[in-house]
């Protein structure tokens, strides 16, 4: 409990320090956020908080990789006791992987700025994303291994998962404060079912995620004073991504209770809610799903005279509705899982019921 204290307000201190000067640096140097048919802001943003995001992730896990290694050293593991040993030769035994997830997160946020800068076409963004899934899915082990026993299967559909929730947190960071903050929400949901489950490791990585979050949000919470742009939401993206394959659901003690690796998209409703929605609303009008606009449901909901922030507690809500049915799913029996299936539709039916109210209320005019 203490470790984690730390780290949550460690990676918090750091993001939020590192935020305000991202902030700065943003505007001397003109990197910033304009006014645009396809973007609903309506003023100048600072960008460069996914420099911020990304610096204080990089800097953590490597710092925890040096302290590990120092306190693996002989004779510098005696005084902490065999409990606290075991944890750190499990996490020693995990350092290849680490470095590993580092390095491809580091190329997406790479790729993430160049497209910030440059306005890359959403058609190579979207191949290096698959090649960085598939290095992660079969190099770095980030891949769901329920039920099949091929590697290369696995690691397949791993990535499209990968690639799936990188894109729907990107076209989630479409108004102040929602992609972080719905990140800072289903994170903290698999926290709590990694922490419970004894998944040390994954715990660790999901509360340094959230603290970098939350130090981010401070400057991004409506009204927002920086934007994170790809460079952090395709990190953010792919950390959910990594949280969601490697924290465990099913516990085969708890026979016929198959449902529970559903929880990800329980979890994650809303998020691809937006996603699929926004996807299928552009392709039926003709255009490049991956052209930005202003039809996310975020903007719908605002239609109805809710400010930015008060549209940002409403997903928030939703998201966290949904987190805690999910959180439960793995503890309850088949008709207590589908109750929390139909919660999820009817929490998903609310924000439609919003969408073409809205939709319905402009066509009439």
């Amino acid at each position: 409990m203490l470790l984690s204290i730390a780290l949550l307000a460690g990676s918090f201190t750091l993001s939020l320090v590192l935020t305000f000067f991202s902030r700065k640096y943003a505007l001397q140097t003109g990197f910033v956020s304009k006014p645009a048919k396809d973007r609903f802001s309506e003023k100048i943003v600072a960008l460069g908080g996914g420099i911020a995001i990304f610096t204080t992730l990089a800097t953590l896990i490597l710092s925890a990789i040096a302290i590990v290694k120092f306190l693996a050293a002989p004779g510098h593991l005696d005084w902490l006791g065999e409990s606290t040993t075991i944890h750190i030769e499990g996490f020693l035994s995990k350092i290849d992987k680490l470095m590993i997830i580092l390095a491809l997160v580091s190329a997406l946020f790479l790729l993430g700025l160049w497209d910030d800068k440059k306005h890359l076409g959403p058609f190579f963004k979207l191949i290096v994303q698959f090649i960085i899934a598939i290095c992660a899915a079969y190099f770095a082990d980030i891949r769901v291994e329920f039920f099949i026993e091929s590697k290369i299967i696995t690691s397949l559909l791993s990535a499209f998962w990968i690639v799936f929730i990188i894109n729907s947190f990107n076209f989630l960071d479409n108004m102040d404060g929602l992609s972080a903050g719905i990140a800072v929400i289903t994170s903290s949901i698999f926290f709590s079912i990694a922490a419970l489950n004894g998944q040390i490791f994954i715990s660790g990585i999901a509360i340094v995620f959230i603290g970098t979050l939350l130090g981010f949000l401070v400057y991004n919470f409506p009204p927002a004073k920086i934007y994170m742009g790809d460079a952090g939401s395709l990190v953010i993206g792919f950390f959910i991504a990594i949280l969601s394959l490697r924290t465990t659901y099913y516990n085969q003690s708890q026979s016929g209770r198959w449902y529970s690796v559903l929880v990800p998209l329980i979890v994650l409703a809303v998020p691809l809610y937006d996603f699929i929605s926004v996807t299928l609303l552009r392709i039926t009008q003709g255009k490049s799903p991956f052209v930005g606009d202003t039809q996310h449901f975020s903007h719908r909901i605002r239609k109805h005279g809710f400010s930015d922030t008060q549209t940002a507690l409403i997903l928030y809500l939703a998201t966290l509705c949904t987190g805690l049915g999910a959180s439960f799913l793995s503890q309850v029996n088949l008709a207590g899982a589908i109750l929390i299936f139909i919660q999820t539709l009817m929490i998903l039916s609310i924000i439609a019921v919003f969408e073409m109210t809205s939709t319905n209320e402009k066509n009439n005019k």
